[in-house]
């Protein structure tokens, strides 16, 4: 009897340390799904279908762009420079070689900031001559990068949205996106607008709006109308010409946003 006391014991303290699935999931119920954002097109400007477009930036009147070199792509190498919006035309300033695959950029403090891919090298030019000033490593893949003013704030493929010290370039904190689905996966190029992270998501036509302090999607902007409308902007492989690049004109309020190998460039207002 003794022993069949203890072995009842043993079973109900073993079922009650069972992870509790429902536990796991109850955060989500918590988050609210994100709201759908529209948008106003005001116009489409040409853009350079032979650009990989990696990153995209407006400050002090002027449009920069960073690019990629993928392997077996028509494109025209991985560089930073300036884009004239009326004509489409880069000048190109930072070439990398290569054997280095270009992804975004931002500008803090007259400084442009430029990741590469999986080579984990960055790269801190001065904003106005493109000297270059400074070099930086990190350990994970480099793909998005934008500011909020303090800090430098990263992506890398995954879920994770890194916030860094833009003296060191080395992480202070981090976060993780996701919405009332879960892990929001594939982050990609970024831009800061109003408190938000905007965030492409790879190979998908959906621009995310992040809360930057717990991680949560709280809107979303669906861009599949504007490929529909636009149809050379589509192309047999997800890979390619997919919607990539986010850019913010804080005096006007208006938001450029182009893809990679595309052939426009597009000024949009959002409504909400």
């Amino acid at each position: 009897m003794k022993y069949s006391l203890i072995g009842l014991i043993v079973f109900l303290f073993a079922c009650n340390n069972q992870p509790d699935k429902n536990n796991e999931t109850s955060g989500l119920a918590t988050i609210a799904a994100p709201t759908q954002i529209n948008y106003k097109l005001l116009k489409d400007y040409p853009h350079d279908s032979t650009s990989f477009t990696q990153g995209l930036v407006f400050s002090n009147g002027t449009l920069y762009e960073s690019t990629g070199n993928p392997e077996g792509t028509l494109n025209n190498g991985s560089w930073v420079g300036t884009v004239d919006l009326a004509t489409g035309k880069q000048n190109k300033q930072a070439m990398l070689d290569a054997a280095f695959f270009g992804e975004g950029i931002t500008i803090l403090n007259n400084k442009i900031y430029r990741l590469t891919w999986q080579n984990r090298k960055g790269y801190v030019y001065d904003a106005a001559s493109f000297k270059l000033l400074n070099e930086f490593s990190y350990d994970h893949e480099g793909w998005g990068i934008t500011h909020n003013g303090k800090e430098l704030i990263v992506s890398d493929g995954s879920s994770s949205i890194y916030f860094w010290d833009p003296a060191t370039c080395k992480e202070i904190r981090r976060i993780s996106v996701q919405d009332n689905n879960g892990l929001k996966n594939n982050i990609n190029e970024l831009e800061f607008i109003n408190g938000f992270i905007y965030a492409n998501v790879w190979q998908t036509n959906d621009i995310l709006k992040i809360d930057p302090a717990t991680g949560n999607v709280v809107g979303r902007l669906d861009l599949a109308a504007l490929k529909q409308q636009f149809p050379e902007l589509n192309d047999a492989s997800e890979s390619n010409k997919v919607l990539n690049g986010i850019a913010y004109d804080s005096s006007n309020n208006r938001v450029f946003i182009t893809g990679k190998n595309w052939s426009k460039l597009f000024e949009i207002q959002l409504l909400n």
